[in-house]
């Protein structure tokens, strides 16, 4: 993630910009950092899995938001944009604003190559300072993989992966679960090149 201009914001001033922007952009404790654009496989991964999630809470008192609601980190001073957040009660609002949340339980992001580490790491390490917050799901958009990490205690994770598409994904803080198979659905992988091979199949010499 490429940060574009090295004065700092106060998150007043981001919270202008932003709305007058084209884009959008996160907010990490005074800097303004353009979000990369999304590809046809991460829309259809949040889309399936918010889909799913819609219609299994219809009649429970959860929430499911994608995309376009702004979560905002005290402790980090980070606003950001989760892919899919789920809230396991009413959405609580940062200064009344019906744009900015600060309450969710489950987080997920669908990782692309630029943002990886960033998600994985420091990322996860902003959203664990928020005390609803219990499960996180990072979904590989260029494989079928799933890390899915669960709060057990004070300061304790644990972490299943998935990576077979007969698996299926049971989150342990709400009561949903999804086949990888319904997951990746209508997704299409690039194909990997083979050692020795160029991307047309060719032996390289």
């Amino acid at each position: 993630m490429q940060i574009t201009k090295q004065r700092y914001y106060t998150p007043e001033e981001y919270l202008e910009l932003e709305e007058a922007a084209e884009y959008k952009s996160e907010y990490i404790d005074g800097q303004i950092i353009p979000m990369a654009g999304g590809t046809v496989n991460h829309n259809q991964i949040a889309l399936n899995l918010s889909t799913e999630l819609n219609f299994a809470f219809k009649k429970q008192n959860y929430r499911v938001f994608m995309g376009d609601v702004r979560l905002w980190i005290l402790e980090k001073r980070t606003y950001t944009y989760p892919d899919v957040m789920i809230l396991a009660d009413e959405p609580e609002f940062f200064n009344n604003r019906k744009d900015i949340i600060l309450n969710p339980q489950v987080i997920v992001e669908v990782l692309s190559k630029s943002t990886k580490g960033y998600d994985s790491e420091d990322k996860f390490q902003g959203y664990r300072t928020i005390s609803t917050f219990q499960e996180y799901l990072l979904i590989d958009q260029t494989r079928i993989h799933v890390d899915q990490f669960s709060k057990t205690g004070k300061k304790q994770w644990t972490l299943r992966e998935y990576d077979e598409e007969d698996e299926a994904i049971a989150l342990v803080t709400v009561p949903f679960e999804i086949s990888l198979q319904d997951l990746y659905n209508k997704v299409k992988f690039e194909p990997v090149e083979s050692e020795g091979e160029s991307a047309d199949g060719e032996k390289l010499k």
